[in-house]
Parts: structure tokens; C-alpha cells; sequence
């Protein structure tokens, strides 16, 4: 299995934002780069097969974008993804994917950088909007 970690979008300043802070939304530009960024994946042709989602509105908004981009039906919201999520959390969910799925999880930092601590044979990484391929 190959696990895309990927980071949302730029979402709106938390200055700015006068609602809860799991509704803080991404800004059109945030939204532009995480799109552009899942194009990028595209030419790389990286073919997700499941995308996993924090429930959070900026990583969701950032999911939906990827998988509309890889024609995927669904976006699989998942605590696991939660920033304030043990990274070790997400292996069991990972494992209980298929052999030969391609995943992309989109979710926050600090915990996706704590996630690929802990992973093996990082390939690549990326900031805001852009992610770290992994075989699982």
C-alpha cells in the first residue's frame, strides 16, 4: 500500500475567523494550491484509490478538491486524521485497507509530521497543500 500524507490548504487566519475553529474554512487560495498540488500528483501518476480526511472544514475542503480531482466517490472522514489524534492511530486504519490501495490522508500538522516519524521510506515531502508518499 502506498499513504499519501497530504496537508491541507492554506485556510483563513484564526484572527480572521469568528467561528468555531474546526469550521475555519480554506481561503480561495488555499484552495487553488491544494488543487494544483493533487494536479502535480496527477502528472505523477499517482492514482489513489481511497482518500481519508480529518473532519476538520479545512482539511475535509482539501479532501473533497483531491478527490473530485481523481474522480473518487467518496472522502472517508476520520478522527484519526484530528490534530490533537495520537499518530499512532492511524496504522490500525491503514492496515485494515487493501494491499494494493493508494491512500491519500489529509489532515494537520504537527501530527502528520509526527506520522511520518514514525513511518518507513518517506519518498517526498511538501508544506501547506502538498504531502509525503510513503509505502505502508
Amino acid at each position: 500500500m502506498d499513504c499519501l500524507l497530504f496537508r491541507h490548504g492554506i485556510a483563513v487566519e484564526r484572527e480572521d475567523w469568528d467561528g468555531q475553529e474546526a469550521e475555519r474554512p480554506l481561503t480561495r487560495k488555499g484552495a487553488e494550491k491544494a488543487r494544483d498540488a493533487a494536479v502535480g500528483l496527477r502528472r505523477l501518476d499517482i492514482a489513489p484509490t481511497h482518500v481519508l480526511s480529518s473532519p476538520l472544514t479545512r482539511a475535509l475542503e482539501t479532501a473533497k478538491l483531491v478527490g473530485e480531482l481523481f474522480r473518487l466517490a467518496d472522502v472517508k472522514v476520520c478522527d484519526e486524521l484530528l490534530p490533537d489524534a495520537p499518530p499512532d492511530k492511524l496504522f490500525p486504519l491503514l492496515a485494515s485497507l487493501p494491499e494494493d490501495a493508494c491512500v491519500i490522508c489529509v489532515g494537520h500538522e504537527p501530527h502528520l509530521g509526527s506520522h511520518a516519524v514514525r513511518s518507513s521510506r518517506p519518498r517526498a515531502f511538501s508544506q501547506k497543500g502538498g504531502g509525503l508518499l510513503h509505502p505502508f
